[in-house]
């Protein structure tokens, strides 16, 4: 089992950043595919980003492409979402997930609680 816990999310102003970062327990992370989706009220979840399990692959979701950043740290068992030029429109709850397959099928094997991003205008 991996269990994965969310932190970062808070508000911000439009133009702001923010970095979100999941960390993982377990000693199977550096096998699993990670990535980020994000839910908003009254919206489907929303994929953002996914990051292979070796770091070598990354894929953007076309509404944060050129905004933000996703990056991981296997030897502390903990991925990132770095987002800058933040908008109104990316509030949202932002998911962590990880999977054996997460870049091909998108469906994560495991998640996390979620930590709210709200960002001002």
């Amino acid at each position: 089992q991996v269990q994965l816990v969310e932190s970062g999310g808070g508000l911000v102003q439009a133009g702001g950043s923010l970095r979100l970062s999941c960390l993982a327990s377990g000693r199977t992370f550096s096998t699993l595919d990670m990535g980020w989706f994000r839910q908003a009220p009254g919206k489907e979840r929303e994929f953002v980003s996914v990051i292979s399990w070796s770091g070598t692959y990354t894929y953007y979701g076309d509404s944060v492409k050129g905004r933000f950043t996703i990056s991981r740290d296997n030897a502390k068992n903990t991925v990132y979402l770095q987002m800058n030029s933040l908008k109104p429109e990316d509030t949202a709850v932002y998911y962590c997930a990880g999977g054996l397959r997460l870049i091909a099928d998108r469906k994560g094997d495991y998640w996390g609680q979620g930590t709210q991003v709200t960002v001002s205008s």
